[in-house]
């Protein structure tokens, strides 16, 4: 099917900013793709969105592409004057959901003993359920050894609270605190002790990366046999896309 012409892409356009301001979660090309019947292809798409998002440059909105495809967020130098509106301070999260969410999304996948061997301490229950309800990671498989522990590795929804595509774009380590007290949605209550800043990351900085150089490369999923119901594709949508 021939692809749209110069007019139609500016119809197109609007379709696009239409549909996404009105939703409340990202969407992927192949979403947006059913609001042209498929008519145009995926490049064209894409070529589209870019000019919607040049567009928005100069507003206090940015059309922005992250792990789960494209939406609108607020620019985050207007972030603190949307925060007059709800007066509430937001929790900051422990030291230990801190930690804990640092040694998955870098050394992912990881069994909770991976953690504790990492942190030297017991990982509380509450912890891990603290992320799993955040919608921060997910069990992907399970290590085929006695107990076959549950694998766990961080989730799309993660990427697009930070803003980011791809585990690729993790900051340093001693940033990732700072970059999850910026995220939406920070309204979980603290598991353990509550701190003012996450300078404290870089206290495990130094296992965490001598374990895995590379957080692309953090984990081969080829190594782990995952379970029938946490397919091997789960393991790497979670942590490729």
């Amino acid at each position: 099917m021939e692809e749209a012409t110069s007019l139609d892409l500016a119809h197109a356009k609007m379709v696009l900013e239409a549909a996404l301001l009105a939703s409340q979660e990202p969407l992927a090309l192949a979403e947006l793709r059913k609001l042209f019947d498929d008519d145009l292809g995926n490049e064209t798409l894409r070529k589209v969105l870019e000019d919607l998002r040049a567009d928005w440059e100069s507003r206090g909105v940015e059309l922005v592409n992250v792990a789960s495809g494209w939406c609108f967020r607020t620019r985050p130098e207007y972030q603190k004057f949307l925060d007059r509106l709800s007066p509430q301070k937001p929790p900051r999260y422990s030291r230990a959901v801190l930690e804990t969410l640092a040694i998955i999304a870098y050394r992912q996948p990881v069994t909770r003993g991976d953690i504790e061997d990492i942190r030297g301490v017991v990982v509380s229950g509450n912890i891990i359920k603290t992320l799993e309800a955040r919608g921060w990671i997910d069990v992907v498989g399970h290590r085929e050894v006695p107990g076959r522990p549950a694998l766990y590795a961080t989730t799309k929804s993660f990427l697009d609270d930070l803003n980011l595509r791809s585990l690729e774009e993790l900051p340093p380590l001693e940033d990732l605190g700072t970059l999850v007290d910026g995220a939406p949605g920070g309204d979980l209550p603290l598991a353990q002790d509550a701190v003012d800043d996450a300078a404290h990351i870089d206290e495990i900085a130094e296992e965490i990366v001598d374990g895995a150089a590379d957080p692309a490369e953090a984990s081969d999923p080829s190594a782990e046999s995952a379970s029938p119901t946490d397919p091997e594709s789960k393991l790497e949508s979670a942590r490729l896309h």
